[in-house]
């Protein structure tokens, strides 16, 4: 694979643990020829900077986790592939793991990002992974 920033965004139901997270990532991963290492960061929504499973992910992959309020998010809304309503009730945001993806992407590149996977989702999280638009996948 191409060198380049690609950052997965992460939602999930309160106490999720890390093991359903790094399920969802992986198989989402390895339908799109991706790996772990192929992978720069993660990030999510402020609500859930205190998730024990999040955090125990970041901490196992030894990636940086950022997260992002409402307000932040809301300014990649015209990106998203799935506007959730149940989504928007609970976090003001209309898509976490999309809207955290494309956030990240674009803070750690200073440009534009777009979504390489769109919102994959589990019973219990949700993922998505982004780029800056210079970087190829």
């Amino acid at each position: 694979m191409s060198a380049g920033i690609r950052v997965i965004g992460l939602g999930c139901q309160r106490d999720c643990p890390a093991s359903v997270l790094q399920g969802l990532i992986e198989v989402s991963l390895l339908e799109h020829h991706l790996t772990l290492p192929d992978i720069t960061a993660l990030a999510s929504i402020d609500l859930k900077s205190s998730e024990a499973g999040m955090l125990e992910l970041a901490e196992r992959l030894g990636l940086p986790l950022a997260f992002f309020s409402a307000e932040e998010l809301a300014m990649f809304e015209p990106q998203l592939s799935h506007h959730s309503q149940i989504a928007f009730d609970s976090t003001g945001c209309y898509g976490v793991a999309e809207s955290a993806a494309l956030a990240m992407a674009a803070r750690l590149s200073g440009s534009s990002a777009r979504l390489l996977i769109e919102r994959r989702n589990s019973s219990r999280a949700t993922f998505a992974l982004a780029t800056s638009v210079s970087f190829p996948l």
